[in-house]
């Protein structure tokens, strides 16, 4: 039951009175995690990128030392055209992701909350997230923020892979790890993972979750896979994935303290 899973710094699990009291704290700070569902290849669930920006927000939130922070209900769904061939998507169209985050902000700011900070799961929602810290921050006195959570501490995630460039990508060894310590009765047990390195043709485009490189450029995932998913899952691993856990949410953990302490 959806209840059962909540936590005491869940915006959903707490009575409007207590929102108001958390909101009207000096320097509180409304979480929001973006995630996406979208094929990952034949191994991981369509609900990865939610599943895992979820579990890291608020694994960093409950290392808070007792800071005014909430998080909010994921947005399950974010804006991924480039994975439709594949089927098992669904996607929300550009401006209509941006006027729900917009949405959210915005209310998240009248209830009094003194900034808000976007924490996005998928890459397709980079530029998005981006845009929306923009338009909200122009239009109101609270500080708005964002940030994509796989490009924490990429120095420290890196030292601990063993896959070259190309396979900490989409449904690889980084997002197989983190399912196999959090969610392993997701992961499905098919022997071998089909997957591609991620093979950009422009030497500046995106190489790896943790190398994006500067040039943008839209191709849809079955330019790159066969199968949906991009890397090497099949160096994942369970202790892998708690190491990278712990690394991501204790750097969110240090980040939300500074934007608190920032905004008081």
């Amino acid at each position: 039951m959806f209840h059962e899973t909540l936590t005491a710094d869940d915006w959903a699990a707490a009575p409007a009175g207590e929102i108001r009291e958390t909101a009207q704290a000096d320097g509180s700070v409304l979480v929001v995690p973006v995630g996406s569902i979208e094929q990952h290849g034949d191994h991981l669930p369509v609900a990865t990128d939610t599943i895992l920006v979820d579990a890291v927000v608020h694994g960093g939130v409950e290392a808070l030392d007792d800071l005014p922070v909430l998080v909010t209900p994921p947005v399950w769904s974010g804006f991924s055209p480039h994975h439709l061939p594949f089927g098992g998507t669904l996607s929300l169209e550009f401006a209509h992701l941006q006027a729900l985050l917009e949405d959210v902000a915005h209310t998240g700011v009248e209830n009094g909350f003194d900034a808000v900070c976007f924490v996005n799961g998928h890459g397709g929602n980079i530029s998005l997230i981006d845009a929306v810290v923009s338009t909200v921050g122009v239009e109101t006195d609270a500080e708005v923020l964002g940030l994509t959570y796989f490009q924490l501490a990429t120095d420290a995630i890196e030292s601990l892979r063993e896959s070259e460039t190309g396979g900490m990508a989409h449904g690889g060894e980084f997002e197989t790890s983190l399912m196999l310590a959090l969610c392993p009765d997701l992961v499905a047990d098919i022997g071998e993972r089909p997957a591609e390195l991620w093979d950009e043709h422009y030497q500046w485009g995106g190489r790896d979750l943790l190398e994006g490189g500067p040039l943008a450029v839209y191709r849809g995932f079955d330019e790159y896979s066969a199968s949906g998913a991009i890397g090497a899952p099949d160096l994942a691993s369970a202790e892998k994935g708690e190491r990278f856990y712990d690394i991501l949410t204790e750097e969110l953990a240090v980040l939300l303290t500074a934007v608190s302490e920032y905004n008081r």
